[in-house]
């Protein structure tokens, strides 16, 4: 921040008639050496104004509406057949048709017509689909893992699923919870990501730490770390490339980015959240496999879920990668954005 000082004004230089000169004039007494500047922080964008309160989530129900009269719709006919029970082929067919994937389809099946569950086949088919949903802490953070430093969370994904999107509308939700973020434009390969994380920082009331395009994304996770450490935020966010010349290029370039952060804050365990657009499926479970792979992730964002009719992708993610999805998104709003409770989402399908 810079501070001015104001040269004080002239003596008399708005009196309306000249005083007289006095006998002697006083020798005048020297200006004060103004004070330093302190330096900028670099590459630190100022602040914009706080965000407004963040508007209430909307009924996860209504933002599965289109799965929920997809697949599903068709499932739960299969599974409320005469009484010689459905033919569970149809209802195999049915959830790879849903993106639950061929191999978890059959082991659902299987599963679920060996259970024999007097309530019926629907509630078979019920129990084994949440089976295949981990079990977590609805109330999760992102938590600090050195003392003395800021959560750090790298979301990474290919590009056109909603990436910076996303880390927009996280920034807002933990903003309204009273936290202080700081976000780092590390997708530097592409210039337009780092001007629209630069709108959804404003709109969330949170600075940015960016460089100028090209340049290199483990510099600028190093100076966003700086300045979060400085100025003792709770979170960094940092966005990531999500394409380069090759797979083994961008994977690199993630390691990379990994071992800038365990230099600056040895011992930091960063989340590392995947975002994967629902309307992809089993293209987008291939894609989230590849990265598990090579970087590790910690969770998934399932963005647009409200845009598809075949929700079975939450299933084929958690059921075959085993990595719990934490946020799934409902619409265009950053309160859009909600946090995954399994028991609510297999409610809200079978509603």
């Amino acid at each position: 921040m810079f501070f001015w000082r104001k040269k004080p004004a002239e003596p008399g230089a708005f009196d309306a008639e000249p005083e007289p000169e006095p006998a002697s004039e006083p020798e005048p007494t020297p200006e004060p050496e103004p004070t330093p500047e302190p330096a900028p922080e670099p590459q630190l964008e100022p602040a914009p104004e706080p965000a407004p309160e963040l508007q209430p989530a909307p009924d996860l129900a209504i933002g599965l509406e289109r799965t929920r009269g997809g697949f599903m719709a068709r499932l739960r006919g299969l599974l409320g057949g005469g009484p010689e029970g459905p033919s569970w082929d149809d209802v195999e067919e049915t959830l790879i048709a849903g993106d639950v994937g061929a191999g978890l389809a059959l082991e659902v099946v299987e599963r679920a017509r060996q259970r024999r569950d007097p309530a019926g086949a629907e509630s078979a088919v019920r129990a084994e689909l949440a089976a295949l949903l981990a079990p977590r802490d609805v109330a999760w953070r992102p938590r600090p893992s050195v003392s003395g430093g800021p959560a750090v969370v790298l979301v990474v994904g290919v590009n056109g699923t909603g990436k910076t999107t996303t880390i927009g509308k996280l920034a807002a939700r933990y903003r309204a919870e009273g936290r202080s973020i700081l976000l780092a434009a590390a997708d530097t390969f592409r210039a337009a990501a780092i001007d629209q994380l630069r709108i959804w920082a404003d709109r969330a009331g949170v600075p940015v730490v960016a460089h100028a395009p090209g340049a290199d994304p483990g510099a600028v996770v190093f100076d966003a770390l700086d300045a979060a450490v400085a100025r003792g935020a709770d979170l960094v966010i940092a966005d990531t490339a999500g394409r380069l010349h090759t797979k083994s290029n961008l994977m690199d370039e993630l390691a990379k980015v990994r071992r800038v952060i365990d230099k600056r804050l040895p011992g930091a365990s960063p989340e590392t959240l995947f975002v994967l657009d629902a309307t992809t499926g089993q293209n987008g479970l291939a894609q989230a496999k590849a990265f598990h792979e090579a970087v590790g992730l910690t969770g998934i964002v399932l963005t647009k879920l409200d845009s598809t009719a075949k929700g079975g992708i939450v299933f084929a993610i958690e059921g075959s990668i085993g990595v719990p999805v934490r946020f799934v998104g409902v619409g265009e709003r950053a309160a859009d954005l909600v946090p995954f409770d399994p028991e609510a989402f297999v409610a809200a399908l079978f509603a």
